[in-house]
């Protein structure tokens, strides 16, 4: 296919013809047009073999490509995305395949992105967002991000996911909701530092300022124990985060200073809404969890796969904590 700069596209090869078939030499139809005479001869020979056809784009797509990854392994990796949905480095180390040849095969088949995913059906539900400018802070303890995510705790016996919408379990829990008995919700306090992306979460009953305070305190001790000093913290706007006499105090026993992210730009604080988005798939709806308690005492294990063991492709393929034993000095 030509590209914009072409100086033969279609008009320009049947230029090339009817002039020949005029009487011109090749030389001074190539002078003329500003090609080489292997060109004009390459687009007459063609006409002569194929007719007008012959003088249309082709594809530049090899007629044999013998590397192509088979047809076995691209359906296997589509049914991974399909069943786990995870992402190309995931994939790829489940299989053995590059993680580039994981991503060419997902967009050779039209799969969604994951952001575009029901992290529990599966089901496409938004449009896929691309953010052009991303940041990242030289060194640890520049930043750390902060969220709250609030889940709905798990009935005792399990919920929709062991029992399915239509039954009795199900519809009990409805009736319950509408007579203001339902199990409530948890509350998972999330931090992530930005440079090495180590993170540290726990659920808790709410989200008041007292308990926001509390978190961000072991937060500060658990990045303390790996050597970074936090200097900003970021969070969103909440209530809790804004006007909390607690939080404030809690934020200079740290020796750090609060931001806050520009309203309605939740992309502002995106690592921390996107270990959320890898919580959610990865662990909260990961298991159909029989009790609301095993679900909270599986997160510890899942912070641990994700600090010490799973690839992070910001990371290049690498663990947080390899950010952290290499990366330069914290401030202190």
């Amino acid at each position: 296919m030509s590209h914009g700069n072409a100086r033969t596209v279609f008009h320009g090869r049947l230029l090339i013809v009817q002039r020949h078939r005029a009487g011109w030499p090749q030389a001074h139809i190539a002078k003329a047009m500003g090609i080489s005479r292997k060109c004009v001869k390459t687009w007459i020979d063609r006409y002569a073999a194929e007719g007008e056809a012959g003088l249309r784009d082709r594809s530049s797509r090899p007629h044999h490509s013998p590397t192509r990854t088979s047809v076995q392994v691209e359906a296997r990796v589509v049914e991974l995305r399909r069943l786990e949905r995870r992402g190309p480095a995931w994939i790829g180390a489940e299989l053995g395949v590059p993680a580039r040849t994981v991503s060419r095969i997902l967009r050779r088949h039209a799969m969604p992105p994951l952001a575009a995913l029901d992290p529990i059906t599966g089901q496409v539900i938004r449009a896929s967002k691309v953010t052009a400018v991303r940041y990242e802070r030289e060194r640890p303890g520049e930043l750390v991000h902060m969220d709250v995510k609030k889940l709905g705790r798990i009935p005792p016996g399990g919920g929709h996911r062991v029992h399915g919408r239509d039954s009795h379990q199900h519809r009990s829990r409805d009736r319950d909701r509408r007579r203001g008995r339902s199990p409530g919700y948890d509350y998972v306090h999330a931090a992530i530092d930005d440079h090495t992306r180590l993170a540290y979460a726990e659920v808790l009953a709410d989200e008041q300022a007292a308990t926001c305070a509390s978190f961000l305190r072991r937060a500060g001790a658990f990045f303390a124990a790996h050597h970074i000093t936090i200097q900003r913290i970021l969070t969103d706007n909440a209530m809790a985060y804004r006007r909390s006499a607690q939080v404030r105090v809690a934020v200079a026993e740290l020796g750090a200073v609060q931001r806050f992210t520009r309203p309605y730009r939740p992309q502002t604080n995106g690592k921390v809404e996107r270990f959320n988005r890898t919580l959610a798939a990865e662990w909260a709806y990961l298991h159909p969890y029989q009790t609301n308690a095993q679900r909270t005492a599986a997160l510890d294990d899942r912070l641990h796969l994700y600090n010490h063991h799973r690839a992070h492709t910001a990371l290049g393929g690498h663990p947080p904590i390899s950010r952290v034993n290499n990366a330069p000095n914290s401030y202190t």
